[in-house]
């Protein structure tokens, strides 16, 4: 036996982790765009979010601009979150100063003329924001290098019937809304299909379809955008299914349905958003024929929502929560032995290792587009069962 008295004490690898300003993985994340919330949430009430390590003020203004600033007002600090919103911004609630969604400083009602001498040196700190598959998207990078927000072909030319719902609920975490442990925890999984036969099969009962409970013979490649696994289980009579599952740098999850009933490409996108070093969420956006469809894809066991699991069940039926959060706020990289099946997770540490020392050197990471005529990503995501020739091929 090894004494757990001798253990030493264990250590994360703080580059892969922690996400604020001026730390490696945080600049490197910064270099993209992540989604803040659904495009409701940025209203006429300013919201206040965190995102990266940062609290920021979400909020549109009266003529539908939608605006993320620093929460500290420019003038003496007082809270935008109690500023009130206009036509052509947000006012501050102490004097009054008006600051557009661009942060320009447009009033300052206690100065003589508005402030006509003054606003244009003030400027209130703040990220640009677009909107896309019904999520608000930020950029907090430096502006200089800003890419262009990124397409999807799997959410692109819709069928008819079909629309884009967006979904702020963390499907795919297996959890709460929040998730309180480290985001790499959660995005590294979407690299480990071979826990799924383990957990979501054999021990916690099959949670998926039947196939997903099959072990599967797994091959991972690196592409121009992140880490790729196809993998392959054997159904028998010549029959094979094929699932391709996609991690998309930095934190995109391209991830077909484990419970699909037919053949197709990944109709799901998830965007893992690190709130900070020790909390994540996850939003969405999806391909649907029914409003509220996104709302029924989080049974967590025997038809329940992991909230309205009674303890016993959390503790006999685990899972991705419960193995993720488990394993501590950050989890401790020094005290893992990692083997063969975790081929995956050493691609994509490696992966944002290598992007993190690019961006460190002064260069764009992969999977950043500056040409609107190029920012169409086309994922090959997908599930399908095929002839045992075809899936050789």
């Amino acid at each position: 036996m090894l004494s757990a008295y001798s253990m030493p004490e264990g250590q994360y690898e703080a580059g892969l982790t922690e996400v604020g300003r001026g730390t490696p993985m945080g600049e490197l994340l910064r270099r993209y765009w992540h989604p803040v919330g659904l495009v409701e949430d940025a209203c006429a009430t300013p919201r206040q979010i965190k995102v990266l390590g940062e609290d920021l003020i979400l909020f549109r203004d009266g003529s539908g601009r939608p605006g993320l600033l620093h929460p500290r007002c420019a003038h003496r600090g007082s809270s935008l979150l109690y500023g009130r919103t206009e036509e052509r911004g947000i006012r501050c609630c102490y004097h009054g100063w008006l600051f557009d969604v661009d942060g320009n400083c447009l009033e300052q009602p206690c100065e003589p003329k508005q402030g006509a001498a003054s606003c244009s040196r003030v400027q209130q700190p703040g990220y640009p924001v677009e909107e896309r598959y019904g999520l608000i998207f930020a950029y907090m990078g430096p502006l200089e290098r800003k890419p262009e927000l990124p397409r999807y072909n799997v959410l692109e030319n819709l069928e008819p019937g079909e629309i884009i719902e967006a979904d702020d609920n963390s499907i795919g975490s297996g959890g709460p809304v929040i998730v309180p442990c480290n985001w790499l925890q959660h995005f590294e999984n979407v690299m480990d299909p071979f826990h799924v036969p383990i957990l979501h099969g054999s021990f916690s009962g099959l949670q998926f379809n039947a196939q997903m409970g099959l072990m599967p013979v797994v091959k991972f490649s690196e592409t121009d955008r992140g880490i790729l696994s196809i993998q392959r289980r054997e159904l028998g009579e010549g029959k094979v299914h094929r699932r391709v599952t996609e991690a998309v740098m930095p934190t995109v999850r391209a991830v077909a349905s484990p419970r699909a009933k037919k053949d197709g490409p990944c109709t799901l996108l998830g965007w893992v958003l690190p709130i900070d070093d020790t909390h994540f969420r996850i939003y969405s956006a999806g391909r649907v024929t029914e409003p509220g469809t996104l709302k029924t894809i989080r049974t967590h066991h025997n038809g329940k929502l992991w909230h309205d699991l009674t303890e016993a069940e959390h503790r006999d039926f685990p899972g991705d929560y419960e193995a993720h959060v488990s394993q501590g706020d950050i989890t401790l990289h020094s005290a893992e032995h990692l083997v063969t099946s975790d081929r995956g997770i050493g691609m994509l540490r490696r992966m944002l290792r290598q992007q993190a020392k690019a961006v460190a050197e002064g260069h764009d990471p992969i999977g950043t587009i500056f040409d609107s005529a190029k920012a169409l990503v086309e994922l090959d995501a997908g599930t399908e069962v095929v002839e045992e020739s075809a899936a050789n091929a």
